[in-house]
Parts: C-alpha cells; sequence; structure tokens
C-alpha cells in the first residue's frame, strides 16, 4: 500500500489560558497545527521544484512565512528591492499553487475557546492536543479514501513540545478521539484500530531544511488568517487553484473532514475588516 505524507508546522501560541504580550496589529490571537499532505510518489516533484526556486533566488536560507512578510534576516531585501520582491512573491505563489499538495489545517481561536470552554474545563488545556487529534483524524480519514497509509512529519520544535506530540499519537492508537460526545450529530469518529490502520509508526521529527516543511509553515499561516478574513488573497488562491482540501470535497463534507475553524463565533466584533 502507497503512503500519503502529511508534514505539519505550528502557528500561534498552544496555552489556552496565556495572553498576548503585545497582541497582534491584525487582530489574530489563534493556534493553528496544519500544512500539506503529499502522495509518497509526488514528493521527488516537491524537492525538485523547491531546489529549482532557491536557485533563481539565490536562497540559502529555509522559506519561512514571518521572516518572508517581515522582511526578515535572510529576506530583508524584500522591503528595499522592490520590483524583485514583487517578482518574488509572483514566483512563490507559483511554486505553492503548482506543487502537488493539498493543504489541511485545524485552527482555533483561543478567546473563542476560553468563552466556550473555561466553565467547563477550569484547568488549562494545551490547545495543541485539540489540534493534533482533529488534524491526524482528517489527515487519515483523506488517507483512507485513497487507499493509503498516512505518514506524519512534523518540524522538531523542542524536547517537551516534541514529545507531546508523540504521546498524542500513542494515545490516539491506544484509546481514539480525546473528545466527549464526538458520536453526537451523525460524526463518526475514526477509532483506535483506524488509527492504528491507517497511520504508519510514529511521527517523524524534521528540520526546516524539509522542502515540504517549508511549504507547510506558509500554507498555514494562509489557512489560519483565512478563518479571520476570507477574502485574504493567498487563502483564497489556494481555494480558487484547489489547493486546500475543502476545495476537493462536497460541501456537506467539508464540516467534518475538511479545515476546522474552531471557536471562532465570537471573532467578528473582535476583527477589523480588511486587516
Amino acid at each position: 500500500m502507497s503512503t500519503l505524507h502529511l508534514y505539519l508546522d505550528d502557528s500561534g501560541s498552544r496555552y489556552s489560558d496565556r495572553e498576548l504580550t503585545p497582541p497582534r496589529a491584525d487582530g489574530m490571537d489563534y493556534f493553528a497545527l496544519g500544512g500539506i499532505l503529499v502522495e509518497e510518489e509526488a514528493i521527488g516533484q516537491v524537492y525538485d521544484a523547491h531546489a529549482a526556486f532557491a536557485s533563481r533566488w539565490e536562497l540559502t536560507a529555509p522559506l519561512h512565512s514571518t521572516k518572508i512578510r517581515g522582511a526578515r534576516n535572510a529576506f530583508s531585501w524584500l522591503s528595499a528591492e522592490r520590483d524583485a520582491a514583487a517578482r518574488f512573491f509572483v514566483d512563490l505563489d507559483e511554486l505553492i499553487l503548482s506543487s502537488p499538495t493539498v493543504a489541511l489545517a485545524c485552527v482555533i481561536d483561543r478567546p473563542g475557546y476560553v468563552a466556550r470552554y473555561a466553565a467547563k474545563y477550569p484547568e488549562p488545556w494545551l490547545l495543541c492536543q485539540t489540534a493534533f487529534a482533529i488534524l491526524i483524524e482528517r489527515a487519515a480519514k483523506h488517507a483512507q479514501r485513497l487507499d493509503k497509509r498516512l505518514v506524519v512529519y512534523f518540524e522538531e520544535s523542542g524536547r517537551k513540545e516534541d514529545r507531546a506530540l508523540l504521546a498524542y499519537m500513542k494515545a490516539l492508537k491506544a484509546t481514539g478521539m480525546p473528545f466527549e460526545g464526538s458520536a453526537n450529530a451523525g460524526y463518526e469518529s475514526l477509532p483506535p484500530e483506524g488509527f492504528r490502520a491507517i497511520v504508519k509508526g510514529e511521527p517523524n521529527r524534521v528540520t526546516k531544511k524539509v522542502p515540504m516543511i517549508q511549504l507547510a509553515d506558509l500554507v498555514l499561516y494562509a489557512l489560519a488568517r483565512g478563518g479571520y478574513h476570507p477574502t485574504y488573497p493567498p487563502y483564497r488562491a489556494l481555494h480558487e487553484r484547489r489547493k486546500i482540501l475543502d476545495a476537493l470535497l462536497k460541501p456537506e463534507a467539508i464540516p467534518s473532514l475538511g479545515v476546522k475553524y474552531s471557536c471562532f463565533d465570537t471573532t467578528k466584533a473582535r476583527i477589523a475588516p480588511g486587516l
């Protein structure tokens, strides 16, 4: 059986009770876990396209969303060379949109999470546990539909954080999804034996040097921002080019199988339009 590979990254604070200091200028306050799905047979194509892009722009540092958007470090030249920067962003968009990948994520609005669950769960809950379970289940179900097994890769972050992801996977294979009432409203959770059959081995730690991890980082910000601003151009472009799993699903399947936006009920009054 061939494999589907999930390369994931995280963005935002995983602590449900920790305030952002200072608050973000864009008003967003979230934790996201996600990235790209790519079939084993297409990985070489991603490597080649990434290498060609890096060669064209004489890059020696990995692609990194925050540094590119902020024109920092190895990408500081983007703020000074405007014509070159415009060509760079067009080329970068095409690298992402022409890759044989599909984006998937779980994005949790942190204030919305606290508003919904603080009374029910007074002990602080790490949002990465929630996001990981949702992301892996949806990726596994997609792999199952393709008659493939799922292999998971994540960017190493820290010893404690990396151990946590490994523990979350073991728990999914041992006891299944960690949420009460997951079978309500017709939702069918993947049972532990399903995770064991579909997800191959443990998650694999890799570095930012891996091209697919860099693409995961780039698309994850677009997916997170799309939860707050659906008109955000990179998010719209991913949809239009069918590079988000949602675009491959029937509309009725998106809530249970597509990108998960959790606890976004209270964001409209907090986020200024167009930011």
